[in-house]
């Protein structure tokens, strides 16, 4: 067991890493200005390679959280309101991962319509998930 909870804190520490990393680049796409289109190329192809990396570490950092979950039992029987929580955390971090690729596709297509001070508030959301997940982990207030 020691083993796959190993190796889920190092894929969802790299998922986060990604995560940390994606929306800071949105920050840089949205204050390029028009007609810097070297620039703005250069930053959606790291934009893309960084999605799809970051795609690519969440699969094994989900599959892993479910093997602990499920397999060996974490999280289950009385006093697990804390594993509801953080099951919670996970669907909405799962969800911001599919805005940023929505995002993606928007600044692809030339569409978006935020300004980079809204990407700067919008990337510290996983902050916020990061830290209300570990605490749920570590303290179990729930």
């Amino acid at each position: 067991m020691l083993w796959i909870k190993s190796l889920h804190i190092v894929f969802v520490t790299s998922w986060f890493a990604g995560l940390f990393y994606l929306p800071r680049i949105f920050v840089n796409l949205a204050m390029v200005p028009a007609g810097s289109d070297a620039e703005r190329d250069r930053l959606l192809l790291m934009a893309h390679k960084l999605m799809r990396f970051t795609t690519v570490l969440a699969i094994p950092a989900v599959a892993f959280g479910l093997v602990l979950w499920l397999y060996y039992g974490i999280g289950l029987g009385p006093g697990s309101g804390w594993m509801h929580a953080k099951l919670l955390i996970v669907v909405l971090v799962l969800g911001y991962h599919h805005a940023c690729g929505r995002l993606l596709r928007k600044f692809v297509a030339g569409t978006v319509t935020r300004g980079h001070v809204w990407f700067r508030w919008f990337n510290e959301v996983p902050v916020v998930l990061l830290l209300v997940a570990v605490v749920l982990v570590v303290v179990k207030p729930v």
